[in-house]
Parts: C-alpha cells; sequence; structure tokens
C-alpha cells in the first residue's frame, strides 16, 4: 500500500491488440496499492484504440483519457500527461504488456529516499532482441561516462518521479522516445538520486515500432544531444586540447624549420580558442538553464 496519492501515466499508439487487457490488469493492481489517478494518454492512433478506451473510460471511474490528434511521439504524450497530473508522485508505464505493473508498489515504496526510482530491467527473466541490445549498451556506457556513475538502465519506461521536478525540465526534454533517457540524465547531472529497483522485461504484443534507418539516425543524435547539453566540457574539452597540442607542435616545427609562424599554425590556435570558448559558453548555458 502506498500512503501517497499517484498518477500512472500510460501513452499508447495503436495498441488495440494489447491495451484492453493491460489496462484493467493495471487498473486492479493500482487499486490494491492506494489512491490514484490513470491517464492515458491516445497519440494519435488509428486502429482503434481511441474506441477501445472510450470503452475502457466508461467502465474505469479513475481512469482519464488524454487525446493528440495527430502522432506527436512517446514524450510529448508522456508530458501531456505530467501536465494534466493531480499528484507529485508520477509512474509511467506501457501499453504493451512488457513491464511488471506488479512492481509498481515496490517503486512507490522507495521514493521516501529518492527522487526517482527506475524499473532496471536487469532481471534474469528479461527478454531483449539482438537488434536493441547493441546500441542500448553503447549508449548506457556512453551516458554512464557524462554522468559519472554507473546506470544499470538507461531508458527504462516503468519508473516513478516528481511532478515538480518533471515539469522543470519538460522544456527540454524531446517528444519522442529519448524521453527516459533525458529524464535520467537531468536528474543525475543536477545531483538528483536515483534507485534502481530490478525488474523484470518481456517481449512486447503485436508489431515492433523499431524501424533501423531512422532509430539509428536518432541514436546518434541522441549521442549528440546529451554531450552538448548534459557534458559540453566533456565532449569539446579533449577537441580543444588536440587542437592546442597540435597548434604548440606546429609553432615549434614553423620556428625550427622556417625562423617564422606560419598560416597553419595560426589556423590551428583559433580552432583551439573557438573551441575552448565554445565549451565554456555551453557549459554555462547549461547551468544556468538547470538553475
Amino acid at each position: 500500500m502506498s500512503d501517497q496519492p499517484f498518477t500512472v501515466i500510460v501513452p499508447c499508439y495503436n495498441e488495440v491488440k494489447a491495451l484492453p487487457e493491460a489496462i484493467v490488469d493495471l487498473q486492479k493492481i493500482l487499486s490494491d496499492i492506494g489512491p490514484h489517478e490513470l491517464i492515458i494518454v491516445d497519440d494519435g492512433s488509428t486502429d482503434g484504440t481511441s474506441e477501445a478506451l472510450e470503452s475502457l473510460e466508461k467502465s474505469i471511474s479513475d481512469l482519464k483519457v488524454l487525446k493528440h490528434e495527430k502522432n506527436q511521439g512517446y514524450g510529448a504524450s508522456l508530458k501531456m500527461g505530467v501536465r494534466h497530473a493531480s499528484h507529485e508522485y508520477i509512474v509511467i508505464t506501457d501499453a504493451d504488456g512488457t513491464y511488471p505493473n506488479e512492481r509498481i508498489g515496490d517503486l512507490l515504496a522507495n521514493m521516501k529516499d529518492f527522487d526517482m526510482v527506475v524499473g532496471s530491467r536487469t532481471a534474469a527473466d528479461v527478454e531483449y532482441s539482438t537488434l536493441r541490445k547493441i546500441p542500448k549498451f553503447f549508449l548506457r556506457r556512453y551516458a554512464s561516462w557524462i554522468a559519472g556513475q554507473n546506470i544499470p538502465d538507461l531508458n527504462s519506461g516503468l519508473r516513478v518521479f516528481k511532478r515538480s521536478l518533471a515539469k522543470k525540465y519538460l522544456s527540454v526534454l524531446p517528444d519522442g522516445f529519448s524521453f527516459t533517457t533525458t529524464i535520467t540524465m537531468a536528474h543525475l547531472t543536477n545531483n538528483y538520486t536515483i534507485h534502481y529497483e530490478p525488474i523484470g522485461y518481456s517481449q512486447r504484443i503485436g508489431k515492433s515500432k523499431i524501424q533501423p534507418i531512422r532509430d539509428t539516425l536518432r541514436f546518434l543524435q541522441l549521442i549528440i544531444r546529451l554531450g552538448v547539453y548534459f557534458a559540453p566540457l566533456k565532449i569539446f574539452g579533449p577537441f580543444a586540447a588536440i587542437q592546442i597540442v597540435a597548434f604548440m607542435i606546429s609553432i615549434a616545427y614553423d620556428i625550427f624549420i622556417y625562423k617564422d609562424i606560419t598560416d597553419k599554425s595560426i589556423i590551428l590556435l583559433m580552432f583551439g580558442m573557438n573551441t575552448i570558448f565554445f565549451a565554456l559558453l555551453a557549459d554555462m548555458i547549461d547551468k544556468r538553464s538547470q538553475s
């Protein structure tokens, strides 16, 4: 049981096959945990999900359905839910039956001591497709380097966080699937506490929404954005150092060989100084925007 009332947000898009059973099962679990509201955000579904939600809303008193007229993305749906949430503790989960929602009570129990509790998919009964393992491993290691600490699960879709903190970062949280990755990094790089609770994970019901080319481009975009926004000095510092070292080698060569300073050395110096300036400026903007 949870003494603290909470809001559960479930984004969905074309999930008519799994949605009705998943929501009914979820509502039974939530009723045993404590006072809550359940918000389902239909992200412009076209497969009958809207009609299924209308039927569910009539039969479940705690259910609130929000709707995008057209598909805007996973993150946009969660942000819409956060804006309409009534309670400080917010739980997010998926509508495809992949997450063990029976563990929500365990996650909520840990919120007394932490700012966020993440359902970390590190238990023995986790089912992952090979297509997703490699980029997830690389991104997790990269994010751990930026944050300066190990991150067992960077983008789990089952987690609890505080509405007040989420609203603080809504302007920088993306509309796509990188919402969970970004909110994790926002917490860690601003010294908020996160607890990782091991959970299982099942293969989704229905067709996977993974598109290799599109998702690879988004993955590369996310890599760049995480570094620039959350650790600009870590990202640009090494490039600036390389350029300054190259300048020192070049000017030593110029003086020794030509007894003069060539344009090449001046250009290297300008590149190095510009990179340092850009890194410091990005770091100042980052600190100011997060203060």
